[in-house]
């Protein structure tokens, strides 16, 4: 497979050691996220429970994902205070209901993007240049010709598809003018995944939060000017986030061609565009990896349309305060961005090395770290629960902001087990074995969330159904997530992903 892939060898950086990262001077630039990391990871050592080492890598590689984080689940909550401040509580409903459709790019990117990260990152561990670059072309000629379809979709049938969801006439149309332009953007949203996850499998977590957060607040700032400026609303929304999306992957792109993003470190290899995109063997991996994981983000995706349907069964009103205490919840979640993606890269880079021990502690040690940062995650939102809330919508009916605040309190506490199940389920994606976490994502949101919001909305249980399916969905994953690691079967199926295992030609 080399001779088939050395175009992309000779033009190669210097190679960047995982462990004397000079993006180190970079990430110890004074932030809050990564002290943070820091002193938790302090504290675990001074007890044994992590290596200062280990720990050390983790902050300066989660912490940016983590900023990335909170800077798109910002602009997320944006959106829905900006057009609930110009339009009310059905284009807040309308945007929310659209929420699932547009997730479904993320969720098919996400799948592509986690088997790109198993298969760079374990190239970049043994120094296989020209496999890094041939897995990333054929992951994002694979993530075109998935989601193009889905686009087409989207923008052909807005009204129909956010009509399965709701029955409100206003609702609808705020939803569908929201579907039929935001269609534009599915493709891009899943090219910036696989830009975004490549560079981290390669120890740099810096530049896909400089491009990805730089988007975000571009979009926020777009959305401004189309929502208030020249008062298109929801359309308004919806443009923006496509031309951020846009923009993104276009400096993504060019990173990777040039070696390079502006005010960044350098990518360990240039990858040539003219090179073949459909790679057989790597197109297999892809899909073999990738399936799984899109079939566990399309869990979430696809059953936030009954879970969405059956809160509306509660009311409009309740309806509004779900979606914006959803907004909070994906707030909160962000830790799980940072240090799911660095159990990827990390255990994936000491697997290529053919060190399982050490893929073993990072794994372990990642998910102790989580705890701790998600906590104080938490904390923060129970705090200011309710100023938080009273920001997403001028003039809400009465009722509103109560019930939204309960379902933020609940939600701190309910959040705590996503450290373990996001940690797990990276740790295992950086291995390739994600058909674990696939299952443990249907079981505690198809089989055990939607029916408790199902009895909810039809018995006395009422309210306290809602609450119930925020546990379900993260302690059921966490505890087969945290299992299935345990057992270090993880370890035998990483064999078949790395690059000794790879096939030799086309």
């Amino acid at each position: 497979m080399k001779s088939a892939l050395s175009i992309d060898s000779k033009h190669p950086h210097e190679r960047v050691s995982p462990r004397q990262n000079p993006l180190r001077r970079l990430s110890r630039l004074p932030n809050p996220i990564r002290a943070l990391i820091c002193a938790i990871g302090g504290g675990l050592a001074r007890v044994d429970l992590v290596d200062r080492e280990r720990a050390r890598r983790t902050a300066d590689l989660s912490w940016p994902r983590i900023v990335t984080g909170i800077a798109r689940m910002s602009k997320n909550a944006v959106d829905v205070a900006m057009v609930g401040a110009v339009a009310g509580i059905n284009a807040i409903n309308g945007v929310g209901l659209a929420g699932p459709f547009w997730g479904m790019a993320f969720s098919i990117g996400g799948g592509v993007a986690a088997g790109a990260i198993a298969l760079v990152s374990q190239r970049y561990g043994a120094d296989e240049y020209g496999e890094m670059a041939q897995a990333i072309r054929s992951s994002f000629a694979l993530v075109v010709l998935v989601t193009l379809p889905i686009a087409a979709l989207f923008f052909l049938f807005p009204a129909e598809l956010i009509g399965v969801i709701s029955s409100e006439p206003a609702t609808i149309d705020q939803g569908a003018a929201y579907l039929r332009i935001i269609a534009f953007g599915v493709p891009f949203a899943g090219l910036n995944l696989i830009g975004s996850r490549v560079y981290i499998a390669v120890d740099d977590a810096w530049t896909p939060m400089v491009v990805r957060s730089g988007g975000a607040l571009t979009n926020i700032g777009l959305n401004a000017v189309f929502i208030f400026g020249l008062g298109m609303g929801v359309e308004g929304a919806a443009t923006g986030t496509v031309l951020a999306n846009v923009l993104v992957t276009g400096v993504f792109a060019g990173g990777l061609v040039f070696g390079s993003v502006p005010g960044t470190k350098d990518f360990p290899t240039r990858v040539n565009p003219v090179a073949g995109y459909l790679h057989r063997g790597m197109m297999r991996d892809l899909v073999e990896i990738g399936l799984p994981v899109t079939g566990r983000n399309s869990v979430w995706t696809v059953a936030r349309f009954p879970m969405l349907a059956i809160v509306g069964m509660f009311g409009q009103t309740t309806l509004a305060a779900y979606i914006v205490a959803r907004r909070i919840w994906g707030l909160m979640n962000t830790p799980g961005w940072g240090f799911g993606l660095a159990a990827s890269s990390l255990v994936g880079q000491e697997l290529g090395a053919e060190d399982e021990a050490d893929a073993e502690s990072y794994g372990v040690e990642i998910t102790r770290l989580a705890v701790g940062t998600y906590a104080v995650f938490a904390l923060i939102a129970a705090v200011f629960a309710e100023p938080i809330v009273e920001l997403f919508v001028n003039d809400p009916p009465a009722g509103t902001i109560p019930l939204a605040v309960g379902l933020v309190l609940v939600g701190a506490v309910a959040i705590m087990p996503q450290a373990v199940k996001a940690t797990m389920a990276g740790a295992l994606t950086g291995a390739g074995d994600t058909r674990w976490p696939f299952y443990s994502q249907f079981l505690g949101m198809v089989v055990v969330a939607i029916p408790l919001a199902y009895l909810g909305a039809t018995t006395p249980l009422g309210i306290w159904g809602l609450y119930l399916t925020l546990f379900a969905e993260s302690t059921i994953p966490a505890a087969i997530n945290y299992y299935r690691f345990s057992t270090g079967k993880w370890k035998v199926i990483s064999r078949d992903y790395r690059p000794d295992a790879a096939p030799t030609d086309d």
